[in-house]
């Protein structure tokens, strides 16, 4: 009977350290397997925390979100003028919405939400090693980092300054598509300067999130000339 106590003990305390250090989910919330693995067009519910906001107009916000496992960008959710101020760099906030896809960028349209306690606020992930394999796209959405790129070309939306740049850069002979988002951070004019001006052959390190559009499109937060 001991014997049968203590390994009823042992498995007990097993169960409790293997929960060590999960994020608790509230009831009816999905992990992001468990998102991921959902199909489109289904309803799904989510807690993520907020890592950059894309722009808010007719109280509707996109917004790009993170938790510890995975992305999550929320298009046109419904947000007043006043809830939009409330969703700053890491707060916690309760998505409900539908997973729905666009030119193969996955997320989360005509959703609500609601702020919850919690504050988390990611680092970004250095992807270089995934460029050109199929595994990237599981990063999807998540804050990210390339290393030592090289400049190609770059170019305005439009021919002229005052809407997206696109970026072209290289790496180990290979030209891959990056866009500074100007509703994301075009209004940082220091910034924005700072992509523009960038030329053929120059080496940098860049940062953004990794959005989708007929393949891999980051969008640029950051810029280091090397």
């Amino acid at each position: 009977m001991k014997r049968i106590l203590a390994l009823v003990l042992a498995a007990t305390m097993v169960l409790a350290f293997a929960g060590c250090g999960a994020e608790k989910k509230g009831e009816g919330v999905l992990t992001y397997a468990e998102y991921d693995a959902a199909a489109l067009d289904t309803q799904v519910t989510v807690e993520t925390y907020v890592q950059a906001k894309q722009s808010w107009w007719d109280n509707k916000a996109t917004v790009y979100t993170q938790d510890k496992d995975g992305g999550y960008f929320l298009y046109n959710m419904a947000c007043s003028e006043a809830d939009y101020e409330k969703l700053t760099p890491g707060a916690k906030i309760k998505v409900t919405g539908y997973k729905s896809e666009w030119s193969g960028e996955v997320e989360i349209v005509d959703a609500t939400f609601e702020v919850e306690n919690g504050n988390y606020v990611a680092k970004p992930e250095d992807v270089t090693s995934l460029l050109g394999k199929d595994e990237l796209i599981k990063k999807q959405n998540k804050l990210v980092s390339f290393k030592d790129m090289t400049v190609v070309n770059v170019s305005y939306k439009n021919d002229e300054p005052g809407d997206d740049i696109y970026v072209t850069l290289s790496k180990d002979g290979n030209n891959y598509d990056f866009c500074l988002e100007y509703y994301l951070n075009g209004s940082d004019e220091a910034f924005y300067n700072t992509v523009g001006g960038l030329t053929a052959g120059t080496v940098v390190d860049v940062e953004g999130f990794l959005y989708w559009y007929e393949g891999a499109n980051p969008h640029i937060t950051k810029v280091t000339v090397k």
